[in-house]
């Protein structure tokens, strides 16, 4: 599972009217959208929340809409923190693979030299080989799918979300994510090792 924001603004009404006619409004209510690529397909979830609410914020509310086990969470550094794999631990047990960067100026934990932890082992990898090549070995750079996707999207769909109310907002991301899924089956290359 690759987590990963869109980038998509979705406006609510106020903001809409704003936008339109070069005016100010009083309330502005808003959603953001969420890609989601899971094996390649790719789901957008779109959520119903004030702009200041941030992505591990909403993460509850996300999996929430996810079916099935995750055995792999790849996601940027917003998501790094304790909360969030304390989360996706109590929603897919120990066994889901957490890889999320830490930040440059991380530290590892107190416990580490005895009981490291995942984040730990990672913060040592990158000071001994490179950020880069942790990239390589953890599988973070499977990322660039979601952002690919990403790109696809708003170069065949486009970058906003022409609807003016939330709902109709929805449906608009909903028939995207399927024709972006369609073009993405339709295209998709099948390897074979000849030698």
């Amino acid at each position: 599972m690759v987590v990963d924001s869109t980038g998509l603004k979705v406006f609510g009404e106020g903001e809409w009217l704003e936008n339109k006619h070069k005016t100010k409004t009083k309330r502005k209510d808003g959603a953001n959208c969420t890609l989601v690529s899971i094996l390649s397909v790719v789901r957008l979830f779109v959520r119903s929340d004030v702009d200041d609410v941030g992505d591990p914020t909403a993460l509850p509310g996300l999996l929430d809409q996810i079916g099935g086990p995750v055995e792999k969470f790849i996601a940027d550094g917003a998501y790094d923190g304790t909360p969030t794999r304390d989360l996706l631990a109590t929603r897919f047990g120990e066994i889901v693979e957490v890889i999320i960067p830490p930040p440059k100026t991380a530290v590892a934990s107190p416990q580490s030299v005895l009981v490291p932890s995942v984040r730990d082992r990672h913060i040592a990898e990158i000071q001994t080989k490179g950020r880069m090549a942790w990239q390589k070995s953890a599988g973070y750079n499977k990322r660039s799918r979601a952002e690919t996707q990403m790109g696809r999207w708003k170069a065949v769909i486009g970058p906003k979300l022409k609807a003016r109310h939330f709902d109709n907002q929805k449906t608009e991301a909903k028939i995207g994510v399927r024709v972006l899924n369609r073009m993405t089956e339709l295209g998709r290359p099948k390897f074979e090792r000849v030698a």
